[in-house]
């Protein structure tokens, strides 16, 4: 079927006048705009108004800032995972492969075994999960059946390798073993 004539808009765009055509005046503008706010932020810095967010780290962590209405702080901040255990100290992952299926960076690799105890049919024998690769959106945590991996207030986790930054099974269990006291996000 061909396109009526009347159907078609040809759309041109408008001739840059003298001074845009230029760019002089629109490159003064520019750095007019970054210099307003350069000045405010000096303002500022000098007592001149509100107090900037500027931390000393690591001597001063995040967890002393006060929590703003809305802001980074108020409660939505998801940390480093980890894997939870159950009463009798095993892990309480049920290697369901849930959390993998629902996670969008594909950064969860778990195999999973027959498992010895009567209350459970499968467990993870391996579990790795990328902390590089992971965007932190927190699908895992709410596809899991049994709240066996949780994402913790804990965010200054460091590694000098890639290799460092894949937490395995054992790695997940020893920051739930640091973190049990902290309540997660």
């Amino acid at each position: 079927m061909p396109i009526d004539e009347a159907d078609i808009i040809n759309v041109d765009q408008k001739p840059l006048n003298a001074a845009e055509a230029f760019y002089l005046p629109e490159v003064f503008k520019g750095l007019g705009t970054t210099l307003k706010h350069m000045a405010g932020s000096v303002g500022k810095w000098a007592g001149g108004g509100k107090k900037l967010h500027t931390m000393e780290y690591p001597e001063e962590r995040r967890e002393h800032i006060p929590i703003e209405d809305g802001g980074l702080y108020a409660g939505n901040f998801r940390g480093v995972h980890r894997l939870n255990r159950d009463e009798d100290g095993r892990v309480r992952c049920v290697a369901c492969m849930m959390c993998a299926t629902a996670c969008p960076a594909n950064c969860i690799h778990i195999e999973g075994k027959e498992s010895p105890w009567d209350d459970r049919e499968k467990y993870p024998i391996k579990f790795d999960l990328d902390e590089l690769r992971c965007i932190y959106c927190g699908m895992c945590e709410e596809a899991c059946p049994v709240d066996a991996i949780e994402l913790t207030p804990m965010y200054d986790v460091v590694g000098m390798s890639r290799q460092e930054m894949i937490f395995d099974k054992e790695k997940l269990l020893s920051v739930y073993d640091a973190t049990i006291d902290q309540k997660p996000m």
